[in-house]
């Protein structure tokens, strides 16, 4: 499949998803410290051991991380937007079962952390040309 001239590759595409869930493991180790110092720092660390708070806050760390590498490989804000809510929006999806108590703390995290992937994948799907080309 053609576009402006560029051939798409499923070999860059993939790598680019390698790369972003990469980032977002970095951001996860990177920011989790600054997290639980700040919160300790105005007496809110239990906020990181809330199921919902916690959920939201790990989120941001992976989208933090991976939107500064999706900046600095030369993505739009749209993307960068679209790739961030593919954070969030399993975690806000499995808030229900939750609340429901339907599911417990560490099926959140598994499923939220899971969803993510495919979720991911859709996004650069709604974008091929975005991250696969050559």
């Amino acid at each position: 499949m053609a576009h402006n001239g560029h051939r798409l590759s499923a070999k860059k595409f993939a790598l680019h998803f390698a790369e972003m869930v990469v980032a977002m493991a970095v951001g996860m180790v990177v920011l989790h410290p600054v997290w639980m110092f700040a919160l300790d720092a105005l007496g809110a660390a239990a906020l990181m051991h809330n199921p919902y708070t916690g959920a939201l806050i790990m989120a941001t760390n992976m989208t933090v991380a991976m939107s500064a590498w999706m900046k600095f490989r030369g993505h739009r804000w749209r993307p960068i937007a679209e790739m961030g809510a593919a954070m969030y929006v399993p975690f806000l999806v499995l808030f229900v079962p939750l609340a429901l108590e339907l599911i417990d703390t560490g099926t959140l995290m598994l499923w939220g952390h899971l969803l993510m992937l495919p979720a991911m994948a859709v996004a650069m799907l709604l974008r091929p040309h975005e991250y696969a080309h050559c």
